[in-house]
């Protein structure tokens, strides 16, 4: 009998993450490594907090992305999958699939890069979990003799580390330009666009502010007579008494008249200003917005006038749009299942099939 029982370890427990950030030393070699997201992925970020209509079309474009089913060659491995595709853990209190695909393409559409991790139980028997992982906390290491040479390293204070098992890492880019390894967000160019349209609506609030909130000017004119300039000072005071107690009474539903004697004008401060018309510019910055985001105006609640034809073309166009995320997000969800499938002992394909787009009318 042994005098000290080995420890087990629990064959189902979840691999540890290999993109968590953690501490770290300095190093020299720095600019090796380019970052998956410049200074631009706190600016989009709060380009969605700040324009509604922004964060609105990019929710809209993953829900219009629609949902997809996995077809396996193999009937039992085709149960096998589709248990694993509503059962996975996504996140901390996720579950499904479909949570960590909308969560990967809403980052991809925003940052212009994608990124996820597949993590195995310790068996590696299964996929335990899956988790859309920051893009701060990877960055990509060049090589300068081979610019097709790329390793994803994981950040370690100041340091990066090489992640070990970069087959567990899943990236997605969205138009990058020549010799980039990062995407291009969809939001680019929008910034100074946005800018211009929230100063239109800070200066429409300041000016409802002042001008909506009326303010009234009491004026007393005292006559001719020497009475009247002899207790100009004391009657004014009255008046500014009694007009202030005729507007408290008004705040708090009373009605009160306000008497005066002599010669007493009210007047409303800024009621011969007008509010300059915005309806102008804000609508030439949204169509600047809208077109770059590929949404057609109707689905962002935005009453434009178009004509009928007009509208099947938008949809057409916006169909395309959808098909190309598609296209990007495909080899990922392939990827995991195809994993799934090995880890399960299966060594049978599988094809992702997207459901239908449908922006039409259905007798249409």
């Amino acid at each position: 009998m042994a005098l000290f029982k080995r420890k087990t370890e629990n064959p189902d427990k979840i691999c540890a993450l290999q993109t968590n950030r953690g501490d770290g030393g300095f190093s020299m070699n720095l600019l090796r490594y380019q970052s998956l997201v410049g200074g631009e992925e706190a600016l989009y970020r709060q380009l969605r907090e700040s324009v509604p209509i922004i964060d609105a079309a990019i929710v809209k474009l993953v829900r219009l992305c629609g949902g997809f089913t996995v077809e396996c060659f193999d009937s039992t491995a085709q149960l096998q999958i589709d248990s694993f595709l509503r059962s996975v853990k996504v996140g901390a209190f996720g579950t499904g699939i479909d949570i960590f695909v909308n969560s990967y393409l809403e980052q991809l559409l925003t940052y212009g890069t994608a990124v996820g991790e597949i993590l195995p139980v310790k068996s590696g028997k299964r996929i335990g979990a899956l988790y859309n992982v920051p893009l701060s906390c990877l960055e990509f290491e060049r090589d300068d003799n081979s610019p097709m040479s790329v390793r994803l390293c994981s950040k370690r204070g100041l340091d990066c580390v090489p992640i070990k098992m970069p087959e567990y890492i899943a990236v997605s880019t969205l138009n990058p330009e020549p010799g980039e390894f990062k995407g291009v967000s969809i939001l680019r160019g929008l910034p100074f666009v946005s800018s211009i349209l929230m100063g239109i609506y800070n200066s429409v609030g300041l000016n409802w502010e002042r001008l909506g909130n009326l303010r009234y000017a009491v004026t007393y004119r005292p006559g001719n007579d020497s009475m009247d300039g002899a207790f100009a000072a004391e009657r004014a005071k009255q008046i500014a008494s009694e007009w202030t107690k005729a507007m408290e009474n008004t705040k708090s539903g009373r009605i009160s008249d306000f008497v005066a004697v002599g010669d007493v004008s009210i007047k409303v401060i800024g009621a011969d200003n007008q509010i300059l018309d915005s309806e102008i510019p804000v609508r030439q910055m949204l169509e600047q917005i809208v077109a770059k985001l590929g949404v057609p105006p109707f689905l962002l609640g935005l009453s434009w006038s178009s004509t009928e034809r007009m509208s099947v073309q938008q949809a057409d166009i916006l169909t395309s749009e959808l098909e190309s995320y598609r296209r990007i997000v495909t080899p990922v969800i392939e990827k995991i299942c195809n994993m799934q499938l090995a880890m399960q002992g299966f060594r049978c394909g599988c094809n992702v099939q997207w459901s239908t787009i449908n922006l039409l009318d259905s007798v249409e």
